[in-house]
């Protein structure tokens, strides 16, 4: 399975929703908390290409996008084959 990191604030409520859809699926992912600090944040962004917003996800290195990317994913049926590629 791929690595899966998560860009996250704790009061985002995208974020909990992106993280519980991984959870139940059973899939371990590094949380990172960009509030307050700049520099992760600015590294994110980066990342993002742009988008500024939490969550940002990515699988290996795709960048997913957000809590409705992953979702629209899931619904595809792309997400599953993503993270065991």
């Amino acid at each position: 399975m791929k690595s899966v990191e998560i860009y996250t604030t704790p009061i985002c409520p995208y974020c909990m929703m992106a993280k519980r859809l991984l959870q139940k699926k059973g899939v371990p992912f590094t949380e990172i908390n960009v509030m307050g600090d700049a520099t992760t944040r600015s590294e994110m962004v980066q990342r993002a290409h742009g988008r500024n917003t939490v969550p940002q996800i990515f699988i290996g290195e795709t960048h997913v996008g957000g809590c409705d990317d992953l979702f629209a994913l899931d619904e595809r049926g792309g997400l599953d084959p993503m993270l065991a590629a």
